[in-house]
């Protein structure tokens, strides 16, 4: 069977993809399988200047998922470029490379520098606070992403996918926003916004108040968010939120995704993007699905 997808431009060899956050730079489960095996790898979110992210606590386990503030740790984008990147790519890796900013001249730092290197794809995650706007983050309202989107694309010489946030109102809004920003791809959903609270102390469990809620909780939101983004735009749907078996993965190509992205499972379970993989592997084979991209977009209404 042909287990390849194209994500504007770029052969993968498969649908499934590390998610930003949830893998590192991918070192630590090469010890475990090949990473170059995945169809890609979104590094760890990365920054301008190193970060050292929020004091503790900054996970929690929830019912059927986590809340995480860790802050984007990261050593900052030219530790990346000169210690893991030549890794990455000497591996034979397709690199997404997650860019993270505070203002606009970040991002647009970011895309310039990592547009001189041989990343792939450039993953922007526009869930971040703007520092000049309030603290109100860039992907909340269709205008700012169009505005974020559109200055990004004017110095960004590889493919551009925009990450979506999950906290808006009318999700296919911004998903054409980001369309008419000029982006190639558009990957959703980031993590929904939750607390958790300590009866004992009164206090929250999060030093940071509230993280970001993932994990088979939120795949249900997920999948119907991808599935109004893939009816609004013509660009590839990239698709994340609680995959962790291969069915999780199918029904989200059936919704409209081109691929998927596996996170929290990573951290339970560290074959879990190899296990999707076979987990995909195994319908086609039942199924008599010869071409996974055959299920892109298959769903039946009625």
């Amino acid at each position: 069977m042909k287990m390849s997808v194209n994500l504007c431009g770029v052969e993968l060899k498969n649908p499934v993809i590390a998610a930003s956050g949830t893998f590192g730079f991918g070192r630590e489960y090469d010890a475990f399988y090949d990473v170059a095996s995945l169809g890609g790898i979104s590094v760890k979110g990365l920054t301008r200047l190193p970060r050292l992210g929020n004091p503790p606590h900054r996970i929690t386990e929830t019912p059927s998922g986590m809340l995480n503030s860790v802050g984007l740790q990261n050593p900052g984008v030219e530790a990346f470029i000169q210690e893991d990147l030549p890794w990455l790519l000497e591996k034979g890796a397709v690199v997404i490379a997650n860019a993270a900013g505070s203002t606009q001249d970040d991002y647009c730092y970011m895309a310039e520098r990592l547009s001189k290197t041989d990343i792939h794809i450039l993953e922007m995650n526009i869930s971040c606070p703007n520092v000049k706007e309030g603290g109100v983050a860039f992907g909340t309202r269709p205008e700012s992403v169009y505005n974020i989107t559109a200055a990004v694309r004017a110095v960004c010489k590889k493919p551009l996918m925009v990450k979506l946030s999950p906290n808006v109102a009318d999700i296919a809004e911004v998903a054409k926003a980001a369309q008419e920003g000029g982006a190639d791809a558009i990957s959703l959903i980031n993590t929904l916004t939750g607390m958790a609270v300590d009866i004992r102390t009164r206090r929250p469990v999060l030093a940071n108040v509230v993280g970001g809620l993932s994990g088979p909780a939120v795949r249900p939101v997920a999948l119907r968010m991808c599935w109004q983004a893939a009816n609004a735009v013509s660009i590839p749907v990239v698709g994340m939120g609680g995959i962790e078996s291969g069915a999780d993965a199918i029904a989200f190509l059936m919704v409209g995704c081109t691929a998927v992205q596996v996170g929290t499972a990573n951290l339970y379970n560290p074959c879990a993007c190899p296990d999707v993989i076979r987990g995909m592997e195994e319908y086609c084979a039942q199924y008599g699905v010869e071409d996974i991209r055959d299920l892109i977009g298959s769903l039946i209404l009625n």
